[in-house]
C-alpha cells in the first residue's frame, strides 16, 4: 500500500479537511497516477453531503482526474511512465454484460464502480476514493489519454461534463446546420454550447437570466431565448433539431418540447432532488418527439470526446482553486457563483 495526502469528508457537515489515505499497489493490468488536477462537480457536494443517500465517510470525492503516470504494471500495453492521463467517473464495471462488451460501461447492468464512494470488489470490497489526492491507481481499461498540449486543468471537467454533454450530441447525431438547444448555462451548459457550435451546430440557448446573454454568446451561442419571457418563448416554437437540458431544479419540459420542430428530441441532463411535473404526452404524439436522458460516456467515447475537443480547441471555462479553498468552492457551486468549472490544484495538498 502507498499513502497519499487527500482531503476527505468524515460526515455530512464537516465539510472537507486534510486526511491520508491508502493506495493499492499496481497490479499487473493498473496504470499508478500522480494527480496534478480534479475538477469540482455538483455530485461532488451532493455525495458528500449525503444528499444522494447515506455518503460512506471517510470519503475522498472527484471524478475529474488528470494526472501524468508514475507506475504501470507489468501487463500494461496502451500506457507509459511520463505520459498525461485522466480518469473519470467509473474506475471499472462488470465488463461480461452487453452494454460493457458495446462500450457503453456507464450503463454496466451489474452496476459500474464509481471513481469515489463505491465498494469495489476487484479490490476486496474497498471503498473507492477519488481524486482529491496526489495519486490513484486504476485499472488500464478505464484510463484515457489526455491529448498533447491540453491545458491539463482545462481538461479535467471535460472527464465529466465534457462526455456527459458530447455522448448525447453524438447519439442524436448532430452535424453541421442542425439546430440544437441548451437549456441551463452552468458547467454542463457551457460545453453543451461549445461542442454542439464544435460540431456545426447553430445554438441556442435558454436561460432565466437576461444577464446571461452576453456570457451565451461569448460561449458561441447564436441566440439567447429568456426562458420566463413568453414573447421570447412563442417565437422559439418548432425551430428546434435537438434540445440538452442540463438543469437539475425543478422544471417543466413542456414549455421547451414546444421549441422542438418534427422528429426533434429533448435529452435530459440534470437530474432534480424531487419530482418534476408531468409531460405532456399529446406534444411527444403530435411532433414525433422524443423525451430521454443520457448518463456520462462509456471509455472509449470519452477518449473519442478528448480527441475531438482537441482537435476543435474545445475546452473547459474554469477557475483554479487550492485545498483551503474547497469548502468555500462548494458554496459557491451551490449558489451558481462560477464560470464555469471549478479545479482543484492537487499540489496545494
Amino acid at each position: 500500500m502507498t499513502l497519499v495526502k487527500a482531503y476527505a469528508a468524515v460526515s455530512a457537515t464537516s465539510g472537507l479537511r486534510p486526511s491520508t489515505i491508502e493506495r493499492r499497489e499496481p497490479g499487473a493490468h493498473d496504470v499508478e497516477i500522480a494527480i496534478e488536477f480534479c475538477g469540482l462537480c455538483h455530485s461532488d457536494v451532493h455525495t458528500i453531503r449525503s444528499e444522494w443517500g447515506p455518503a460512506k465517510y471517510p470519503l475522498v470525492p472527484g471524478h475529474e482526474i488528470v494526472g501524468i503516470v508514475s507506475r504501470v504494471g507489468e501487463s500494461v500495453e496502451g500506457f507509459t511512465v511520463g505520459e498525461r492521463v485522466g480518469v473519470g467517473c467509473m474506475v471499472d464495471s462488470c465488463r461480461e454484460c452487453d452494454s460493457c462488451l458495446e462500450g457503453f460501461e456507464q450503463y454496466c447492468e451489474v452496476g459500474n464502480v464509481g471513481t469515489y464512494n463505491v465498494a469495489d470488489p476487484r479490490n476486496g470490497g474497498a471503498i473507492t476514493q477519488g481524486g482529491y489526492s496526489q495519486g490513484i491507481v486504476v485499472d488500464e481499461n478505464y484510463v484515457v489519454h489526455i491529448p498533447e498540449g491540453m491545458d491539463p486543468a482545462a481538461a479535467a471537467p471535460l472527464l465529466c461534463a465534457g462526455v456527459t454533454t458530447y455522448s448525447p450530441l453524438r447519439y442524436l447525431d448532430v452535424q453541421e446546420g442542425d439546430k440544437v438547444g441548451v437549456v441551463g448555462l452552468g458547467g454542463l451548459g457551457h460545453m453543451a454550447v461549445k461542442i454542439a457550435k464544435a460540431l456545426g451546430a447553430t445554438v441556442t440557448v435558454f436561460t432565466t437570466s437576461p444577464s446571461k446573454a452576453e456570457a451565451a454568446k461569448a460561449l458561441g451561442a447564436d441566440h439567447v431565448v429568456v426562458s420566463t419571457d413568453a414573447a421570447q418563448m412563442e417565437s422559439a416554437k418548432k425551430s428546434l433539431n435537438a434540445i440538452i437540458d442540463t438543469v437539475a431544479a425543478v422544471h417543466d419540459i413542456n414549455a421547451y418540447l414546444r421549441t422542438l420542430a418534427r422528429d426533434g428530441a429533448l435529452i435530459q441532463l440534470g437530474l432534480p432532488s424531487e419530482k418534476m411535473p408531468p409531460v405532456d404526452p399529446g406534444l411527444l404524439i403530435r411532433g414525433r418527439l422524443a423525451y430521454g436522458g443520457s448518463l456520462i460516456g462509456g471509455i472509449a467515447e470519452t477518449q473519442e470526446m478528448l480527441d475531438f475537443c482537441a482537435e476543435h480547441g474545445v475546452v473547459c471555462d474554469i477557475e483554479l482553486v487550492s485545498a483551503d479553498e474547497l469548502d468555500g468552492a462548494y458554496d459557491r457551486l451551490v449558489a451558481g457563483d462560477v464560470k464555469y468549472r471549478f479545479v482543484l490544484d492537487v499540489s496545494t495538498l
